[in-house]
């Protein structure tokens, strides 16, 4: 289970996009709390202390405890807002939490083991995570604040699915349940293909006269270059300067 923790916040009257402005202004962020079959209601949060709480993981998966004016609530952060440039929090969003309605949220994974695996220890294997959190169903007391892949047994070849997770009875991966297509890799173990292929017919350089491709019709030939043994002179081609005369 995840582990809790507990935020304060503080009631707000005010809305509208002017009064949010004056509340970053103040050092405040504007967010919402809804859900729980009550009214939504406006919340304002500190901006420093938020920020250092958006730097841990737990902060987007765990249950937390919402001090709302010194009354606890159950919450979940459920989106977040940034500015586009400025290291600032424009705005969230938390819904209240059941202890008897099941929950839809991403968990963060953790992959543990890598280096001591077979595929691992093998000299040109990449291994791949093809995703870094997956969304489970459960109830909060159920919700883990992340999920545990161990990859020790991880094989050249080997490809993790969803599937493969064991998240006990009480945990649900929603996406299983629209079929086998949806069952998405999280790991995937394969030798690296090389990036070039060296021809082992010469080394760099030394074309094969074979792969030297023939002059264009009518084209000049290279600078320096003797003509073709018996060939022609191209249609309306100058005597050599050095013509004997006839005597």
């Amino acid at each position: 289970m995840a582990t809790k923790q507990e935020i304060k916040a503080e009631s707000r009257g005010v809305e509208g996009k002017g009064a949010s402005r004056r509340l970053r202004h103040a050092g405040k962020i504007p967010a919402v709390l809804y859900g729980a079959k009550q009214n939504p209601q406006n919340i304002q949060l500190d901006q420093i202390s938020t920020q250092l709480l958006a730097h841990h993981e737990w902060f987007y998966s765990s249950v937390l405890q919402l001090n709302l004016d010194g009354k606890v609530q159950k919450v979940l952060l459920r989106d977040i807002q940034r500015h586009p440039y400025k290291t600032i929090l424009m705005h969230l969003d938390f819904q209240r939490v059941s202890e008897t309605e099941k929950l839809r949220l991403s968990v963060p994974l953790h992959f543990l083991n890598q280096e001591k695996s077979p595929a691992g220890k093998t000299v040109g294997v990449v291994i791949t995570h093809e995703m870094n959190e997956v969304e489970i169903y459960c109830l909060p007391k159920h919700i883990p604040e992340f999920i545990e892949v161990d990859l020790s047994a991880l094989e050249i070849g080997d490809i993790l699915h969803m599937s493969s997770l064991n998240l006990g009875a009480d945990i649900e991966i929603p996406a299983l349940k629209l079929g086998k297509e949806h069952d998405l890799a999280l790991v995937i173990a394969r030798m690296q293909k090389a990036e070039v292929e060296v021809a082992a017919d010469g080394a760099a350089g030394d074309v094969p006269a074979s792969k030297v491709a023939a002059p264009a019709k009518g084209a000049a030939p290279a600078k320096g270059a003797a003509p073709a043994k018996g060939g022609a002179a191209a249609k309306g081609a100058a005597p050599a300067k050095a013509a004997a005369k006839k005597k």
